[in-house]
């Protein structure tokens, strides 16, 4: 397989600037009563909470997000419950009993201790905190990927956990080796991820890395192909070396894969497009990419080991 097909940075086979693009963001000009258009004026009490917040990456509130997270199996520490008071609230207290059937220690506290960790004011009277995520090192994933044929999925700051979760799971499925994403800005396993995964996080490796260009090295020095995903690319996936060690890498939902990133690629590929829409998003894309390798494998195509 030659190197450096393609060089050209681009975005995932996502691609473009439509509904996954850049939100939009308001002018700071002057609306219809001559009045400058500002953000709505904070909550009464947000900024209190806000400074301890950015630091609690570990909370999670809301009856419906707490049942998620009991669903799919993500690994909580402990839970407080709003003390009772009043009439009982039935459905309060069957969270609770799920959360002793799966082990998770229970305090009844009053509801201002509850506020006081609240985000956003909508705890409905429970708030559970997370056990960390084991996160594996990049040597883990290659060491997972043995000899021979081998998939792994590195990601260029993915920052939607839904998107994230979907992408994880897709690998797992196919039998990927391992995941690699960045330690900043990009999604990270959180109760979304979990979700969308289908618990598939427990089961694969994902490796938080400093620098994605760094670890793109390290991969092609244990054997593998770097491929880059982007709608610039000259060739397509029918046609391009899918097979073998190949190390698949996707671009962000709005810019893609980086100018750096995309420059330690050995190859490029797009996927074909009849329809009208823009393409896929960079989940469902990472699936229809993920299968042609297991088909090249599966099928004893091309490996380029």
């Amino acid at each position: 397989m030659a190197k450096n097909q393609s060089r050209t940075p681009g975005r995932d086979v996502r691609g473009g600037k439509g509904k996954g693009g850049r939100p939009f963001r308001p002018a700071q000009g002057k609306g219809p009563r001559g009045e400058k258009n500002r953000p709505p004026a904070s909550r009464p009490g947000a900024a209190r909470r806000a400074p301890q917040q950015r630091d609690r990456t570990d909370l999670i509130e809301g009856r419906r997000a707490v049942e998620e997270a009991l669903a799919c199996g993500m690994p909580l520490r402990s839970a407080l419950v709003q003390e009772r008071s009043g009439e009982r609230d039935q459905a309060l207290e069957k969270i609770v009993v799920r959360l002793d059937e799966a082990g998770v220690p229970v305090e009844r506290v009053p509801r201002a201790r509850l506020d006081a960790l609240s985000s956003h004011g909508a705890h409905q009277g429970v708030v559970v905190r997370t056990r960390p995520f084991a996160y594996a090192e990049l040597a883990d994933v290659i060491a997972a990927a043995g000899e021979g044929p081998a998939l792994v999925v590195v990601l260029d700051h993915v920052t939607d956990q839904g998107n994230f979760g979907a992408i994880v799971r897709t690998a797992e499925v196919v039998g990927a080796a391992g995941v690699v994403v960045a330690k900043a800005r990009a999604a990270s396993v959180g109760v979304g991820a979990y979700k969308t995964s289908a618990g598939a996080v427990m089961h694969l490796p994902i490796a938080q890395v400093p620098n994605l260009a760094r670890a793109i090295d390290e991969l092609k020095a244990a054997g593998f192909w770097a491929c880059a995903a982007t709608e610039h690319a000259t060739e397509d996936v029918w046609h391009a070396p899918m097979g073998g060690r190949l190390a698949l890498v996707m671009g962000s939902e709005g810019e893609g894969i980086s100018r750096l990133v995309a420059e330690k690629c050995d190859f490029s590929c797009r996927l074909p497009q009849r329809g009208r829409v823009e393409s896929l998003n960079v989940a469902q894309a990472t699936t229809v990419l993920c299968y042609e390798w297991l088909r090249r494998v599966e099928c004893g195509g091309e490996t380029h080991a």
